[in-house]
């Protein structure tokens, strides 16, 4: 299952994409939240489907929101591609990197993105995003991680290489919380319909060709990452993870940074296609 929100931002409303159509899920759900999750709206949204109780919504030039509203948190694993951290200066760490975006900055994946007020170092990253479905605390295995994740998304996590690593105090966040950094989406699809652990992941500037790799090298797979976060803290319904971003980043010092009029494409095969155009803010 595909599940999307249309809209104005505020205003999105919330859909189910079925063989190219979107279908209202206004009627079973109020948005596609926590209580979506915890209340089987996917069971329901298909349900309600199959008896033919949903109405079409017209989608040309309507703006595509993130598919999920404001989560709780948005937790990130760092370096978590083995050419990734490579290309970084460090070594494959031992156990997750664990750091936080702030939950406002999650964003429509084709939403333009400002480039913060003196910034010389925004840099993109393409990442696989996994949605919590149900309540995580001290999980017993990694394999019982599947049973409360909600689905997968295409996540853009944005960073400011200098507020996140010059001037952070060692703390990545300042650099990964600035206005509109996680453009997610275009939909999030149910782990049904996905095989998390071989997704091809890409990522273009101005149609060149940055990033091209695989779920295969991550590290710590989706199932760890959940488990291992769950011992330390507790996942929410409707919370964010960023699994880590493969190579091909500007931090690698083999492309520029982005500038104000350049253009980000990326994608996670499956998960959909993102364009994010970049201006001064």
């Amino acid at each position: 299952m595909k599940l999307a929100r249309i809209g104005p931002t505020g205003k999105e409303v919330p859909a189910l994409l079925h063989d190219t159509k979107h279908y209202s899920l206004e009627q079973i759900a109020k948005d596609i939240d926590a209580d979506f999750w915890e209340s089987d709206g996917p069971g329901r949204a298909a349900a309600a489907l199959a008896a033919g109780e949903l109405a079409e919504l017209a989608v040309d030039g309507a703006r595509i929101g993130a598919p999920i509203t404001r989560p709780s948190a948005v937790i990130c694993v760092g370096m978590n591609y083995a050419a990734h951290a490579a290309e970084s200066g460090s070594a494959p760490p031992s156990v997750p990197i664990i750091f936080h975006k702030a939950p406002n900055t999650v964003a429509g994946p084709f939403d333009p993105v400002a480039i913060p007020r003196g910034s010389t170092k925004t840099d993109w990253e393409v990442e696989l995003g996994v949605v919590i479905g149900r309540r995580a605390s001290y999980l017993d295995s990694p394999a019982q991680a599947r049973d409360h994740i909600a689905g997968f998304v295409t996540v853009n996590d944005l960073s400011e290489r200098t507020f996140q690593l010059e001037v952070s105090g060692g703390q990545w966040s300042k650099g990964k919380s600035c206005a509109g950094f996680c453009p997610t989406g275009p939909y999030l699809v149910t782990p049904d319909e996905v095989d998390a652990g071989d997704l091809r992941l890409r990522s273009w500037v101005n149609g060149e060709i940055r990033q091209d790799s695989s779920t295969r090298d991550l590290i710590f797979g989706v199932e760890q990452v959940v488990y291992d976060l769950s011992q330390f803290l507790v996942l929410e319904s409707g919370d964010l993870v960023c699994t880590g971003t493969p190579e091909g980043v500007a931090l690698s010092g083999r492309f520029p940074y982005l500038r104000a009029g350049d253009v980000v494409e990326l994608e996670v095969a499956g998960l959909g296609r993102q364009r994010q155009e970049f201006f001064q803010g």
